[in-house]
Formats: C-alpha cells, structure tokens, sequence
C-alpha cells in the first residue's frame, strides 16, 4: 500500500512535538519533584528536561520557529484554507491507506489523531499557497513528464472485490451457505473473517491491479463477474470467499487526460526544492533569536 509522504513526515514531527509537550508539562512544575527512583536514587524532572531539551530541544525549536514564520506570512498575505481544501486532501490520504480506518490506526499508533491530521493538513495548505505563485510549470516539461512516465500514467485492469477468509475448507463452505440463504456479505465478513484489516470494513479490499494479490486469489477475482460470489478458493492465507463488487477496464494514457495529474505531480515536487528556498529568505527577513543555539 503506498503512503503519503507528507504523513509519514508529520508523524515523525509528532514525536517531537509530543516531548516538547512533556517538556511544557515539566516546567509547570517542580522541578526538583521525584518521577522515578532507581533503588532510592531519585530521577528529578529538572534531570528529566535536561535530557528532553539535549534529544528534542533544537529540532523542536527550530520547527516553533518555522511554525511561527509561516503563521505571520499567512496573516500578511491573508492566506486562507477551506474546508473544501482540507477534506479534498484528507480523502487522498484516506484512499493511499486504503479506507479511514487504516490510516486513523497510523495516527493513533504514533499517539495522534485526526484532528492533529487536519491541523496539518491546513500547515501544509497554507505554504503550498504561499510558495506556489513563484513556481512556474511549462507545457514543455508536461510533455517530457508524460513522455518518460506514460506507462504508469495508464489505468491498468482493476477489480474492486471484498472477500471473507477462513482457516479451513468447512467453515468456508458454512459461510457459503449463509450467503447463498440471504446472508448479509459485510456482516458474515465481521463474524468470520480472520483478516483483521478488512473485516472490520465488511471485507472490502477496495480495488487492486494484478501482481498485487496471491496469484490463486488474483485468478478467482479477476474471473468473477461484477455482483457474483466465488466458492472457497484456497491459498497460503486460507480459504476465501470472493465478492466482487466493481471492475476498472485497462486504459492507455494520453496527455490531455494526464495533464492536471502532471501538473500536480510536478507542483508537488518543486514546492520541495523551492520551500528551502523560500524558508531561508525568510529567515533572513524576520529577526529571529535562539537560545538554544547561542548556548551551544
């Protein structure tokens, strides 16, 4: 499953912020205050932030720093972030993990939310409008982008099927015959299933190409018509029962059809090189102190 590379970032900034918070806990109060004790050797929190600023301190500074930056460019330049903005970039992080709940099991196993998620989101908004004006694309590299890459701009054969695995051929076959009295697939799919993942979501598996399942499951899926139900196919995982609910025809690319998709592809990858750019004008720009680098 690809992943968004602006989340896999942001959560391991998160790590970060999340010992600056420690950090703002600790000077709130005693410093001289026990939090553990080795054999009656006190650990104080004076030691515990001590150590806290050494690991995180300057990473985390710098990033408040930044932070702050891009809060008074946005009030200068009257940027502003919709709702619309932020759903429409939520929804692609949502279909890169697969389905909402993948993607809210990442952010909880990193101690963060989705409510975090969205603060970020409106961040990265919020420079990508600010740095985008000064990009420029030309038709030219649009053209030598779709030319080195039209194989993968293509749509290839898809099938979008749910599927419901057991441990063995007998409870397969009951399930199948739940299925083929009435029984509900998303239901029969929470009961039984042992694939975690997807039981959850009613077995769906969204859509997927071939070459990305095992190879008797691809061959079942692929063969199945939209809406029909497959007998027990059996592989190293177990037994599964197939669903397949939609299919996607193999398309060739063509440069009109690809050219926002470019466009953004090609945006995305120069708000990187110029953000640095950007940043570094800033700085010089704004009067900034730091502490923690004059003490070094």
């Amino acid at each position: 499953m690809k992943k968004n590379a602006k989340l896999a970032v942001w959560l391991v900034g998160a790590v970060v912020i999340a010992a600056l918070i420690i950090v703002a806990m600790i000077t709130s109060t005693a410093k001289n205050e026990t939090v553990a004790t080795v054999d009656g050797s006190k650990i104080t929190k004076e030691e515990l932030y001590d150590e806290l600023v050494a690991s995180y301190g300057t990473d985390t500074l710098n990033t408040l720093i930044t932070n702050r930056m891009i809060e008074l460019e946005v009030k200068k330049q009257n940027v502003t972030v919709s709702d619309e903005d932020i759903q429409k970039e939520l929804d692609v992080l949502i279909e890169q993990y697969g389905d909402e709940e993948t993607l809210k099991g990442q952010l909880e196993a990193s101690g963060s939310s989705m409510d975090d998620l969205k603060d970020d989101i409106v961040q990265y908004l919020q420079t990508r409008k600010l740095i985008e004006p000064s990009i420029k694309i030309t038709d030219e590299e649009i053209k030598t982008y779709f030319e080195e890459n039209k194989d993968s701009l293509g749509q290839a054969e898809q099938v979008e099927a749910s599927h419901i695995l057991v441990e063995d051929k007998a409870t397969a076959e009951e399930v199948l015959k739940k299925l083929e009295n009435g029984g509900d697939f998303a239901e029969l799919a929470k009961e039984y299933s042992t694939d975690e993942g997807s039981a959850a979501n009613g077995g769906s598996l969204g859509y997927f190409g071939k070459g990305q399942m095992v190879a008797e499951f691809e061959d079942a899926a692929f063969k199945l018509d939209v809406g029909k139900i497959s007998e027990p196919v059996k592989t190293e995982h177990g037994y599964h029962i197939i669903k397949v609910t939609d299919k996607k025809e193999a398309k060739e690319a063509t440069l009109k059809d690809s050219e926002e998709q470019i466009k953004e592809t090609l945006l995305t990858e120069k708000l990187q090189t110029e953000y640095a750019t950007w940043l570094q004008k800033k700085e010089e720009e704004y009067k900034i102190t730091n502490k923690l680098e004059e003490e070094k």
